[in-house]
């Protein structure tokens, strides 16, 4: 356990973090979720809405570092890719 003044200052800023990041992370894995629920339920229209969501959510999650930047770009990539295959069937 930290001793110093400063350190145990740290420790509380990781708990906030570490929280925060964990509230992130999960609003993303279900914005995620309820894409490719709605797409296998055949809503495409429905879909393309959830897809806006979950690209708005992945951003902010990665704009604020919960996730990399470079991971956002790749699922909102392959959601995007699987709505549009799903569209044109």
């Amino acid at each position: 356990m930290a001793t110093h003044k400063s350190a145990k200052k740290r420790a509380r800023q990781t708990v906030k973090r570490t929280e925060r990041n964990r509230q992130n992370r999960t609003r993303v894995k279900s914005a995620i979720k309820r894409v490719r629920t709605t797409l296998t339920a055949g809503g495409a229209e429905e879909a393309d809405a959830a897809l806006k969501a979950a690209e708005s959510v992945l951003r902010r999650a990665a704009s604020k570092g919960a996730i990399p930047k470079k991971r956002a770009s790749r699922q909102v990539s392959r959601l995007a890719r699987t709505c549009n295959r799903n569209a044109s069937t």
